[in-house]
């Protein structure tokens, strides 16, 4: 009976939305200024959205979640109602009660059905929803082609000779730096990024930073494992001088633009995001291509995060579900019908109209009949070659490919690890064991706070 009290609730609020209620909703996934292609296409959206919700005011309100600003918004009621963030951050966000409670409104509408089930345990907590993703990733290796061509490093097809392991990657970045002049790798170490970077190379050399034992989470930062993938990136920049110049000045941003410009010959990135290197940053959708993390000596793995949309705990029920079905006018929401197919189609010809590569996502839904509308939009823009991908897709597509962040406090141990991978590239004498001891005190801590309640 509560279930059935709980959809006709919500049910008379969709009522309302389209009839008398007004409702302000501060779009926090609205494109930033530059991306003008992006903005038109929200604008149809908006027109489209407005037909069935004439009473719903839109209003543009671009967002980009930063943990050092984060909680100063939401206290003082400054956070759009709907906004982006990262598969790490909810259960930090729900236990900080910044967040609202979206059960009733997912429920209604049947979203937490048709939910990939790990990507709803990370946004849930107690049985209650915070949150609905907006996609997944999983890491790879971002190749500039035409950097490639330049050093000779293709094949009879003009398919780049791209590194297989990690080894592989530090001689295929001195080749390109020879012959180019251009760096092999943008490594970032400036900011929680380069920690977070970092885990997914560490993992191939056999490191694990957080375990339990004896029922208690204990750090791992200071193995023999991590000493050797430190070691490796103190190699990349001291022995084969293969990266960008200063690379404590590099973060997600600059790292797609040292690869789309030209600057750099790989950066680490995932399909998400392939609109950074070309559509952003310049460079020909065509002399893009994502293979597969190299592997290290304990094997090959592809670090798989995503993005969730989550709400303000000041929002209120309609705003929520005005945001939800904009979702849906999108092409964010799974279901399959007019609306849905057309906002899919949208954002797909807009994609190969900005320049964009028209690739598969990495979806967090798991509907077929959704995923199967949501391919044929894709292919039916398609606008690269896809040989240029296949490999990626095939690998974190193989059992135990991919491996989800650390579990707790994650954005913590990014931070420390970044700190380490600071002082290796400054520092030619930087003796990495202690640098990873003193990572090590001071991340467990933080992880019993986080995790040995």
């Amino acid at each position: 009976m509560r279930k059935t009290a709980i959809a006709l609730c919500l049910a008379l609020t969709l009522v309302g939305m389209a009839s008398a209620q007004n409702v302000t909703v501060k779009l926090g996934i609205w494109p930033e200024d530059t991306l003008a292609g992006d903005i038109a296409m929200h604008q149809g959206f908006v027109k489209e959205f407005n037909a069935t919700y004439p009473n719903v005011t839109i209003v543009p309100a671009y967002y980009k979640y930063a943990t050092d600003t984060f909680v100063s918004l939401a206290e003082t009621g400054q956070l759009p109602t709907i906004f982006e963030s990262w598969f790490t951050e909810p259960q930090k966000l729900i236990a900080g009660k910044f967040v609202k409670d979206i059960t009733a409104e997912v429920k209604a509408l049947g979203w937490d059905a048709k939910m990939n089930k790990s990507v709803l345990d990370l946004m849930s907590k107690d049985g209650k929803i915070y949150g609905v993703p907006r996609d997944a990733y999983a890491l790879g290796l971002m190749v500039n082609v035409e950097l490639f061509k330049k050093a000779g490093l293709v094949d009879k097809s003009g398919l780049p000779l791209y590194p297989k392991t990690w080894d592989e990657l530090a001689k295929t970045a001195k080749t390109i730096k020879d012959k180019t002049g251009a760096a092999g790798l943008c490594l970032l170490a400036k900011d929680n990024a380069g920690g977070w970077h970092f885990t997914n190379i560490a993992w191939a050399f056999g490191a694990k930073f957080e375990a339990q034992k004896a029922g208690k989470w204990v750090a791992a930062l200071n193995t023999p494992e991590a000493v050797a993938a430190v070691q490796y990136i103190k190699d990349l920049k001291w022995k084969y001088d293969v990266l960008t110049a200063d690379p404590t000045n590099e973060d997600w941003g600059t790292g797609f633009r040292e690869l789309g410009t030209g600057a750099a010959a790989m950066y680490i990135g995932a399909q998400d995001a392939v609109n950074q290197p070309t559509q952003v940053n310049g460079l020909d959708v065509k002399s893009l291509a994502l293979v597969p993390v190299p592997a290290g000596p304990k094997g090959q793995f592809s670090l798989m995060g995503g993005t969730p949309y989550m709400f303000p705990a000041n929002a209120t029920s309609a705003q929520v579900t005005a945001a939800l079905h904009y979702l849906e006018v999108m092409g964010r929401a799974p279901l399959v019908n007019a609306k849905t197919v057309a906002g899919l189609k949208a954002d797909a010809q807009n994609r190969k109209n900005q320049g964009v590569p028209v690739v598969p996502t990495f979806p967090a839904w798991t509907d077929p009949a959704f995923l199967k509308a949501q391919a044929a939009a894709l292919d039916e823009s398609r606008n690269v070659d896809m040989r240029l991908y296949n490999d990626y897709y095939a690998a974190v597509a193989k059992k135990g490919n991919l491996r989800t962040e650390e579990p707790f406090a994650a954005q913590d141990l990014y931070a420390e690890l970044t700190k380490v991978l600071q002082a290796v590239v400054t520092d030619k004498g930087a003796n990495v064991q202690a640098l990873l001891d003193t990572a090590q005190k001071n991340f467990q801590p933080l992880l019993d706070k986080a995790a040995n309640k």
